[in-house]
């Protein structure tokens, strides 16, 4: 039975990871479909008004609902194990009323500082997006509140789906209101208001959905063996809200480090490259190159492991709860493990494929692309970093502790500032600052996280076990891979198509390198989607070994 159940909680784990990795997957693509014409309508200059207004709305995202959507599905998962139904449904309520107040304070903050935040990033004309997209604060709030309601339950669903809504809507919506504003004489800074709008709007019926799907929900005991305890009574709100609070303020301030890191590295390439004697268009173009080209592509294998990120609290909390030592050495060894084997890859091929891969998304943007790519490359070697960090705060969040990561991406923001301004400001290295101190910063909070992890999980498999067999398999596939593309387009010139099967070829060459070297679990494969026969046939072809029971 034992044995059943962990099985059963690993698909159930595999599967969150799998809905989330997919809807985080069509996300990042729709965003990427959405620059490419965006970057044709703005250019890279406009790209800087919308970016850098899009980077002041992270920060207060991040302060408003980084904490509490994963302190709402920690509570929840710890009374479902309980089976108090109750209190699930008075977390809620509580969760409700305070990303209400929240999102509304948010809201009208950036309505009323826009032109004080534009003026901070030396990016005046920023001010028409940032209160464009200042109506997406509030309701991303209430989005959260339920996203995080959701999470707690271990369905991962109507999170997938509303995301999947919102990237859509800035899709469809913002390409059409920005190709009529610029079609009726409109200003780029104020066709790039427009833009916003469409993830505003996409944002508010993506919450529409959510809202619509909870009136739909109903606990019931079948829900991942959840066993109703009618006897057990709800907590007072007030109890209720110190403990969101005592778990979210920690979390909160762990990513609204990053996210005001990340406001302030925006001040500072226009500031400092400014300094150093570039003009404020040049310096402008440079940030709108780097921030819509390069931070994307580097953004996206990280926003995919958010999935594996956003299973495992809820997941691991519930076998940190039940004191299941099973489980949770299952959930942790499995979430680092597929972490490692879909990042190594990632970060090898970004670094190597970087030219080919910009050119292939960002066709006829020669310019740009001359910028980018060497950015690109450096920034490339910090994917493997980055990934790590989001699955190992959720780790510690899971672990009830919050405050660890607090540290961590504290000293990693100080190391960030620190070496941007430093590296940025000399003429030599200039813009090239900016992808270095995100190495910097990434591998400190990395290592601090990993250190913190080794002396509060019970079971830890250590990090040479985890990481160097994909290490391995990426460096000897990618850069084969990578072998061939230059010697095709030596002999045949760059093609598009060329980078396509080379790509192609590299994620073949990896997969048989990663069964190869033994980097793959056995019991991972059979958790798949008709995994005992795939089990079978990598066994048959002698690129698994058979599973020791």
């Amino acid at each position: 039975m034992t044995e059943e159940k962990s099985v059963n909680s690993k698909k159930l784990f595999l599967s969150g990871v799998a809905v989330m990795t997919v809807s985080t997957t069509i996300v990042k693509i729709i965003g990427l479909l959405y620059k490419i014409p965006m970057l044709s309508y703005l250019g890279t200059e406009g790209m800087a008004f919308f970016n850098a207004a899009y980077d002041i709305y992270t920060m207060f995202y991040m302060i408003s609902t980084a904490g509490l959507p994963v302190a709402v599905s920690i509570l929840i998962s710890e009374n479902r194990v309980r089976g108090n139904v109750k209190n699930i449904r008075r977390i809620y309520h509580v969760t409700l009323a305070l990303f209400f107040l929240i999102g509304s304070v948010g809201m009208l903050s950036m309505i009323f500082g826009s032109e004080l935040f534009a003026d901070w990033i030396k990016i005046d004309e920023a001010a028409y997006c940032i209160v464009a997209i200042a109506p997406t604060l509030f309701l991303i709030c209430i989005s959260s509140a339920l996203r995080g309601y959701f999470q707690g339950h271990q369905i991962m669903t109507p999170t997938a789906v509303s995301q999947v809504i919102e990237a859509l809507g800035k899709l469809i919506i913002g390409l059409l209101l920005a190709a009529w504003a610029l079609k009726n004489g409109y200003s780029i800074p104020v066709v790039a208001a427009f833009a916003v709008l469409g993830l505003t709007i996409g944002v508010a019926v993506s919450m529409l959905y959510l809202m619509l799907t909870k009136l739909l929900f109903r606990i019931t005991g079948k829900q991942s063996a959840m066993t109703i305890d009618a006897g057990l009574l709800p907590e007072r709100s007030s109890a209720i809200l110190g403990n969101l609070i005592k778990i979210s303020i920690p979390i909160t301030i762990s990513s609204s480090v990053m996210g005001i890191a990340r406001l302030v590295d925006t001040a500072l390439i226009s500031g400092r490259l400014q300094h150093i004697g570039f003009a404020q268009s040049v310096a402008n173009s440079f940030y709108g190159a780097y921030s819509t080209l390069v931070v994307p592509i580097y953004n996206l294998p990280p926003a995919i492991i958010t999935g594996i990120a956003l299973s495992l609290v809820p997941m691991l909390t519930a076998a940190i709860e039940s004191k299941n030592r099973e489980k949770e050495s299952m959930v942790l060894s499995s979430s680092l493990r597929i972490c490692s084997l879909f990042a190594m890859p990632c970060s090898v091929g970004i670094c190597l494929f970087s030219k080919p891969i910009l050119e292939l998304i960002f066709s006829g943007q020669t310019e740009a692309i001359d910028i980018a790519y060497p950015l690109l490359s450096i920034l490339g070697i910090s994917v493997i970093f980055a990934c790590l960090m989001t699955v190992t705060n959720a780790i510690l969040q899971a672990y009830k502790q919050e405050r660890k990561p607090i540290i961590s991406m504290a000293v990693g923001a100080l190391v960030k500032i620190v070496f941007d301004y430093a590296l940025i400001g000399i003429e030599e290295i200039n813009i090239y600052g900016a992808p270095i101190s995100t190495f910097l910063c990434n591998a400190t909070v990395m290592a601090l996280n990993f250190y913190f992890i080794k002396r509060y999980a019970s079971s830890f498999d250590g990090l040479i076990k985890l990481f160097y067999r994909p290490l391995a398999a990426s460096v000897i596939s990618i850069g084969a891979a990578f072998g061939v593309y230059a010697l095709v387009c030596s002999h045949l010139g760059a093609s598009r198509l060329y980078t396509i099967a080379c790509i192609g070829l590299a994620v073949i060459l990896y997969i048989f390198a990663a069964m190869l070297m033994k980097a793959v679990d056995a019991e991972d494969i059979r958790m798949l989607p008709k995994g005992e026969k795939i089990y079978s046939l990598l066994h048959k072809m002698k690129l698994i070994r058979k599973e020791e029971k």
